[in-house]
């Protein structure tokens, strides 16, 4: 079984930035990949990135293409999330998921089998 861990949450005025980072413990070679996910009170939880763990390919949701950067560092068995020029439209919970089988829609969160509890981000001034 996995555990995943978020941190990094907070509050942010427009134009600011975080990173979030998603602790992963447990079997951590039992996953082909690591999403993000957010939530926004009364949304459907969505995907945001995805990096798969055999070649560290990237995939990201169009609405934050060139702000969200998401990275790894295998020895501390952690995934990040740099976001940039925050918006108060990406205010929501923030959520890490691992995914045990490749999936063509990296964003369908029913593809994703264990999930963390979620870090809150409020972006407003």
């Amino acid at each position: 079984q996995v555990q995943l861990v978020e941190s990094g949450g907070g509050l942010v005025q427009p134009g600011g930035s975080l990173r979030l980072s998603c602790a992963v413990s447990g079997f951590t070679l039992d996953y082909d990949a690591i999403g993000w996910f957010r939530q926004a009170p009364g949304k459907e939880r969505e995907g945001v990135s995805c990096i798969r763990s055999s070649d560290g390919r990237t995939y990201y949701e169009d609405s934050v293409k060139g702000r969200f950067t998401i990275s790894r560092d295998n020895a501390k068995n952690t995934v990040y999330l740099q976001i940039n020029s925050l918006k108060p439209e990406d205010t929501g919970v923030y959520y890490c998921a691992t995914r045990r089988f490749y999936a063509i829609r990296w964003y369908d969160r029913r593809q994703y089998d264990n999930w963390g509890q979620g870090t809150q981000v409020t972006v407003s001034s």
